[in-house]
């Protein structure tokens, strides 16, 4: 007998970060957002976009980012499974670790929970393992949920964007 998956067949909040830096970086989100919506994750909420410079190296081309707040029933490994499929669909080829892309989805957090699996040679780590460094994505999150807290640090998001420096968020553009 298989064992059941204890967060499937329930609906979860999740956080997923978005990006694009090649080609018509909105339209490529909003693909991304369209294919989310097709493969039983509701989007609920969504961030503005945000224009940052490409990192570590700055002569890329730069990112737009979202956040989004979806529900969904699927599993963590099933819900990664479906945005490696996703990135694919809307183009996504493996490159070099930080290289152009035209989608990226990561998982940041996932009904407050802090988990780290492996399934058929994929790695999941929750929250994502960088969250906290990041105000491309801290920034777009504290947008559509300001009483969000790290689950694994339990800091609010206010104190880990203040933490990053206010210099970052001098970077961030919004559109």
């Amino acid at each position: 007998m298989k064992k059941q998956d204890t967060l499937e067949n329930q609906v979860n909040i999740v956080y997923l970060g978005l990006g694009s830096n090649l080609g018509n970086r909105k339209i490529n989100i909003e693909k991304a957002k369209f294919l989310l919506n097709k493969n039983d994750i509701n989007v609920i909420k969504f961030s503005s976009y945000y224009e940052t410079k490409s990192w570590p190296n700055d002569n890329f081309p730069k990112y737009y980012n979202i956040v989004l707040k979806i529900e969904t029933s699927l599993s963590p490994v099933s819900l990664l499974n479906k945005i490696k499929f996703i990135e694919k669909k809307v183009g996504r080829k493996r490159a070099k670790k930080n290289y152009p892309r035209l989608c990226d989805i990561d998982i940041l957090d996932y009904s407050k929970r802090v988990l780290f699996l492996e399934s058929n040679g994929l790695k999941l780590q929750i929250p994502h393992p960088r969250l906290h460094y990041r105000n491309f994505v801290l920034v777009p999150l504290f947008e559509i949920d300001k009483n969000w807290k790290h689950p694994k640090f339990k800091e609010n998001i206010s104190q880990l964007i203040f933490k990053n420096g206010l210099r970052v968020l001098r970077t961030i553009k919004l559109i």
